[in-house]
């Protein structure tokens, strides 16, 4: 079994896993009680179906457990990419007070810029050059990064902070400060820090617009920002976004199915061509209109 086969096989199954306790949990451990619906909101279920409340309900019961499917995706991607990949590395070191000092500067001027005073926009590299001209005695701190990554032939490493497509401004302020202390460590303990989204709804860099996340980093321009296919072959090497996406397309015909026939009990609508699915619909892939702040 080739390299290429072995990382399919592991992406499949982590999706695979994933999909079946979503179902088990939405068919038989939490499923959705037309009563109790109607009990608690008779006005919605008055007005509305009550297929779009079902959906709603299997939609929740997914999206937040593939919050940690892209950490196992990637730590998959990187082991069969790079050569190694871990989830929650703890990563010590010391960094100048000066510069902790100047991390939390530009973090307050950032979060409270535009009110009653002149808006600050994020800019990484002026930061950056900004906070590491800070001195003084070397402080111990501790950094859990969402991913860690060795590049075993290169001897590299590097950390990610990765989130969802559409992560809010807690976490996206959360993760611009670990980022700010991994590469302000003196000595450098890994060779590059990243905010990383799995994939971007809005299909290009240049489109990118949701607006929380843009408010700690120029999402459009930063290159410690890599999104989608960026940071799938940061990890893994070129080609594998689209391995990944091929990958999980195969299997997701069959659970769309599934989702149609047991969990919404209709049959698949006669539009619905499991073979042009495969290869026009991806599965990790979605339109969504721009939201507003």
């Amino acid at each position: 079994m080739n390299e290429e086969t072995e990382m399919k096989g592991a992406i499949q199954g982590v999706i695979q896993q994933l999909m079946d306790r979503v179902m088990e949990n939405v068919l038989y451990k939490d499923p959705f009680i037309i009563e109790e619906h109607l009990s608690k909101k008779p006005l919605y279920a008055a007005l509305v179906p009550d297929e779009i409340f079902k959906g709603s309900h299997f939609e929740r019961r997914f999206v937040t457990p593939f919050g940690k499917a892209w950490e196992k995706l990637a730590v998959v991607a990187a082991t069969h990419g790079l050569g190694y990949g871990e989830m929650g590395y703890r990563i010590d070191g010391l960094i100048p007070k000066g510069q902790i000092q100047r991390i939390s500067e530009v973090l307050n001027r950032l979060e409270h810029s535009g009110k009653g005073q002149r808006k600050t926009l994020p800019d990484w590299k002026s930061e950056l050059s900004y906070i590491r001209e800070g001195k003084g005695e070397p402080i111990p701190v501790s950094v859990i990064c969402d991913l860690y990554v060795e590049d075993k032939t290169a001897n590299k490493r590097y950390a990610f902070e990765l989130k969802a497509p559409l992560p809010n401004s807690d976490q996206t302020k959360v993760s611009k400060e670990k980022i700010l202390k991994l590469h302000c460590m003196d000595p450098k303990l890994v060779d590059g820090a990243f905010f990383a989204l799995p994939y971007n709804p809005y299909g290009t860099r240049e489109n990118y617009s949701w607006s929380f996340p843009a408010r700690w980093f120029d999402m459009k321009h930063d290159d410690v920002v890599l999104i989608g296919d960026e940071f799938w072959e940061t990890i893994g090497g070129a080609g594998t976004y689209n391995a990944f996406i091929s990958a999980v397309n195969e299997i997701g015909v069959e659970y769309k199915e599934r989702i149609y026939r047991e969990y919404l009990g209709i049959e698949p609508p006669k539009t619905y061509d499991p073979v042009l699915t495969l290869l026009h619909e991806p599965v990790l892939e979605y339109k969504t209109e721009k939201d507003e702040d």
